[in-house]
């Protein structure tokens, strides 16, 4: 016997009381203190050079400190 959608186990996915997937602060990562990502890193000097803000790129910045920037400039270039 096929079972029916009734039986199947729920899908925590779609739960909207789960909240183990929401985006957490940069300041709250574990990893936020680790050297930006190469990614990062080419999205942040993009969108600076699209913001003219060649300053908010520097290639030391730590993961968290990128995302704030990158945050800012989506912000500031209108992708946000």
């Amino acid at each position: 016997m096929a079972k029916t959608t009734h039986d199947a186990p729920e899908n925590p996915k779609v739960d909207p009381d789960d909240s183990s997937n929401q985006i957490k602060d940069p300041d709250e990562w574990t990893t936020g203190g680790e050297p930006m990502t190469g990614a990062q890193a080419s999205y942040l000097k993009t969108l600076s050079e699209q913001a003219k803000e060649p300053k908010a790129f520097e290639p030391d910045l730590d993961k968290a400190e990128a995302s704030k920037r990158i945050d800012a400039l989506r912000k500031a270039v209108g992708t946000a």
